[in-house]
Order: structure tokens, then C-alpha cells, then sequence
């Protein structure tokens, strides 16, 4: 296929898996503690995106409401069979457990999912063989303990919800750690078990075997992995978990999670994990990868929310172990936030959000704060964030900028006029060469105007809020939050772009 942008879709949006179906393409990414769960994109090229919808818009489908962070939606599996779409994921530390969710329209609704008794581990598969029998095929982790299992499979009925089978272990690998994210193909005499090992850091990676049953047994790839970015300077990163797919013009790509990691020693990834694709050869019926190749969209992205229409209906709008519907209203044009002194720390904040995309970003938001505090905050998770926060207090607004690094907190204050007050959350590059600068993540400013003025609240380093130092596996997530009384936003806007000056990791650029 023509190489198109890449990445593909790009922020928080890790684990992703692919379907074709009646000549259009439906993709679906991990969501761990956030709500809706499992967004579901649409493309009828594979280049260009939409966010039709998500597979768990109700809070009984998922049952995340008290999940540890980092937990929760962990890998779906999409895939389509005479009439019928079906999600299959692993829901950690929610009585869902294993779960498979269907529906006739991928934008939804979906049903409330059936629960797969026997299938104990993450990253489920599923496929069927030619006489219909359906497999389950996942990484054997026990979270009661007794290690890593390596991949296993077992024959399900996935109306009963319930295995057919103990489970038996297929093939896991080159030896590599946490052999996961298993995909199983029939293709011609060939049954293909595609694998990520190596984790999902660095040394992330994408393994292959086949066999002539989708039981096997499976013999590896002679030169597996067929592809990694572990020890190279390639400017995506951590490139695995992987689902194979035909392109519209009659050849193969992988779809696959990868990271843009900034800096120029040592390099860190504010957007987290994010969905890539490349190509893929086929060389005496092996499929051979090519290396994934950075490609990012031209020009400036920009979304503007005047919460005029009931804004909050697009599926990009997220919320922490609960539904934006249930933390946010709008009333007269404006999306309405009530404290209840919840912070930003805490695991249910009254906060909504959306994924950070772009490397050069700004979010802006238009505040009401005379009847409460809230702003404007960029979230890992509740130990890692960094934000505005507002309040108005007689004739000024007091805004103070918050940063916070798992137990570690700052705050610098500003003072503006009463009245409106807008806050901004502006992200660039860091610099090249070897400038202090340069050593670190992107740079941050947070942004407070009101009454003609604009301040500078501070300026940070971004390494702190990325991938390689944030414990949970998601990405930034930007979007106001109210901590006491009411917070009216009057307007949500974000623009966002990328640069061609982008560093290679451990590339340097003398100034």
C-alpha cells in the first residue's frame, strides 16, 4: 500500500486490533480506568480516522468503578464473523474477568457482554475454524500468583460463556519476557500465531510462528523477532503488540502500538503508547514486517467545543472510572463541573477529558469560577498530573499552577482580574544540542489570561508526565475539573501540530 500518516491514530490509544468488514476497517484500543471504555474507529482507506463510537458506553459493562489504576481495559480483540462483531478483552480486577461484547453496528449499542468462565490471563484472541469451533488463545498471566504461563488456548462456547477445554499452551516465543497480545490467522495452508515478547518497553517486539491446525503445534520464524526497535534509533519506539490485516490494494500491514519518545540522550514519550501501522511482505509464506516508519499529518488539527449542542455526546470525551455524563452537564451553552472536594489525586475526579494527539499542542478553556475552584488539568493517572486551578475571591482570581510527581507536589500562584478567566496548557519540543534543555521531556507552559492579561503561571519539563516515568500504561488525557462549588466552562479548544525537527532517541543536533 501507498505509506500513509503514521501515526495512525495517534495519543492514548494503545493495544490496538483491526477488522475488515463489508470494505471498511474497525480498530479498537486499551482504555484501562477510563470511561467509555474501548473506542471504536472507523477507516475506509486505513489512513484516515474516525471515532464512530466506544463498546462500553454504561458503566455495567465494564464494572471498573474501583479497578487499581493501571488496571481495567486491558487489549481488546475485534473481529467479525456473518453479521456479527465481537470484542473480546480482559477486564483486570472487575468481576467481568474475560468478556466478549457483540454487536450488528460497531458504532453500537453493544450488548452488555458475556463473561468467558476458564480463560484466565490478558490479551485475548478470538477466531473460529472452518467447522465453526470457536478459540480463545491468551497470555497465561495468574494474578494470584504463580508467574507467567506463556500463551495458551482453549475451545470456547462464547454463548454459555464458558471453556470447553483446560487450557493448553501453544507456542510463546524465542524466550524473550511476557510473551502476550496473541493473534491467530488461517491463511491458505497456514495457520499464523503472531505474538508480541521482550515487554512493552523498549525492548517490545513482534514474533511469528505456524502450523497447519490453529491447535498447532507451531514452529517460530527462523529469524524471530521479525521486528523490534530495541537498540536502534528509529524515532518510533517500543514497536509490538501487533494485528495483521489485507489493505485496500490487495497486500498486508500490521497494526501495532509504538511510542514517539523526545530528547536527545535520553528520551521520554508524553503521548504514551499510540496505534502505527506498516507493511508487510510475504517470503515463502512467512510474513515479513517492514520497520515503521514515521509519517505525521501535515498542517494543524484543531477541535473546538461550544457546548452549545450537548457537547459532551462525541465519543472522544473521557472520565475517570466513570461516564462524562455523570461528573459534567451543560446548561445554556456551557458544560457545568460540581466539586464535591475531590482533587485531581484522587481515583474519581470530577474531571473530562480528552487524549493529547500532537507533541506542539495548546488546550485552552474559558472559565466561570465565581460560584467554585476547578481548571484545567493534563492526566497520567491520579499520582501524575500537572494543571491550572482557579477561584475568584472579591475582585481578583487567584490561579495557581499545580504539578505533581507520585507524592512529590509544586504549586506557584498568579493573581489576575475577576471575571472569565481563561487557562491554557501549551506543550513544544524540547531543544536539541546538549542545553539542560535538551536533556529533558517537552516543555509545558501553563497559561492563565483574564482582563486583558496573560501570565506565564510556570514553565515544566515534561519528561515527568511520559510513559518511560509514569507507572500506568495510558497517556496525557487534557480537560477541566471542578473541586468545590460550580465550574462553568464556556469553551474547550485544542489545535495541535507536528514538526519535522523531531529528534531521533539518542540523536543529537549540535546547536
Amino acid at each position: 500500500m501507498s505509506r500513509g500518516p503514521n501515526p495512525l491514530v495517534p495519543g492514548f490509544n494503545p493495544d490496538p486490533s483491526i477488522v475488515l468488514a463489508d470494505d471498511a476497517y474497525y480498530l479498537v484500543t486499551s482504555t484501562f480506568e477510563y470511561l467509555p471504555g474501548i473506542p471504536v474507529y472507523r477507516s475506509t482507506d486505513l489512513a484516515e480516522w474516525t471515532q464512530i463510537g466506544n463498546v462500553a458506553t454504561r458503566p455495567e459493562q465494564l464494572l471498573i468503578g474501583d479497578v487499581p489504576t493501571g488496571l481495567g481495559v486491558w487489549a481488546p480483540t475485534i473481529r467479525y464473523r456473518e453479521g456479527t462483531f465481537y470484542v473480546i478483552v480482559t477486564v483486570p480486577m472487575s468481576p467481568k474477568g474475560c468478556v466478549v461484547y457483540t454487536a450488528t453496528d460497531p458504532a453500537g449499542p453493544w450488548d452488555d457482554g458475556t463473561t468467558i468462565e476458564g480463560v484466565s490471563g490478558i490479551d485475548p484472541d478470538l477466531t473460529w475454524d472452518d467447522e465453526g469451533a470457536a478459540y480463545v488463545t491468551f497470555s497465561g498471566i495468574n494474578f494470584d500468583g504463580g508467574g507467567h504461563l506463556g500463551v495458551q488456548q482453549v475451545r470456547a462456547d462464547l454463548t454459555a460463556g464458558k471453556a470447553l477445554e483446560e487450557p493448553r499452551s501453544l507456542w510463546s516465543g524465542t524466550g524473550l519476557k511476557f510473551p502476550e497480545a496473541p493473534h491467530l490467522y488461517h491463511r491458505g495452508d497456514w495457520w499464523y500465531l503472531l505474538i508480541a515478547e521482550g515487554g512493552t518497553e523498549r525492548g517490545h517486539s513482534v514474533s511469528v510462528a505456524r502450523g497447519r491446525s490453529p491447535e498447532g503445534p507451531f514452529e517460530g520464524h527462523p529469524a524471530n523477532p521479525v521486528l523490534s526497535a530495541r537498540s536502534t534509533p528509529r524515532p518510533i519506539q517500543n514497536t509490538g503488540h501487533a494485528d495483521l490485516v489485507d489493505t485496500p490494494d490487495g497486500g498486508s500491514a500490521l497494526v501495532l502500538l509504538g511510542m514517539r519518545p523526545l530528547g536527545a540522550t535520553v528520551a521520554f514519550s508524553p503521548l504514551g503508547r499510540e496505534t502505527f501501522v506498516t507493511d508487510v511482505a510475504w517470503v515463502d509464506d512467512w510474513p515479513q514486517p517492514e520497520p515503521v516508519e514515521l509519517a505525521p499529518r501535515a498542517g494543524t488539527s484543531t477541535e473546538e467545543f461550544d457546548f452549545a449542542a450537548g457537547d459532551l455526546s462525541d465519543p472522544g470525551w473521557l472520565a475517570v472510572r466513570t461516564l462524562p455524563t455523570e461528573v459534567a452537564t451543560t446548561d445554556g451553552g456551557r458544560l457545568v463541573l460540581t466539586g464535591d472536594g475531590r482533587t485531581m489525586a484522587d481515583r474519581h475526579p470530577r474531571f473530562v477529558g480528552r487524549r493529547q494527539r500532537h507533541h506542539i499542542s495548546t488546550v485552552a478553556v474559558r472559565l466561570d469560577v465565581t460560584a467554585g475552584t476547578g481548571g484545567l488539568a493534563s492526566r497520567y493517572d491520579e499520582h501524575s498530573w500537572y494543571g491550572l486551578e482557579a477561584h475568584t475571591d472579591g475582585g481578583s482570581t487567584t490561579v495557581t499552577a499545580r504539578a505533581r510527581v507520585s507524592g512529590l507536589a509544586q504549586d506557584w500562584t498568579a493573581t489576575l482580574p475577576a471575571g472569565e478567566v481563561e487557562l491554557r496548557i501549551e506543550t513544544r519540543l524540547p531543544a536539541g544540542g546538549f542545553s539542560p534543555e535538551a536533556m529533558g521531556g517537552d516543555r509545558i507552559r501553563l497559561v492563565a489570561a483574564a482582563g486583558g492579561e496573560d501570565v506565564e503561571v510556570t514553565e515544566l519539563d515534561g519528561r515527568f508526565w511520559s510513559a518511560e516515568v509514569c507507572a500506568s500504561f495510558t497517556g496525557r488525557v487534557v480537560g477541566p475539573y471542578a473541586v468545590d462549588g460550580t465550574v462553568a466552562v464556556a469553551g474547550y479548544r485544542y489545535t495541535g501540530s507536528e514538526s519535522s525537527e523531531q529528534h531521533r532517541p539518542g540523536e543529537v543536533t549540535p546547536h
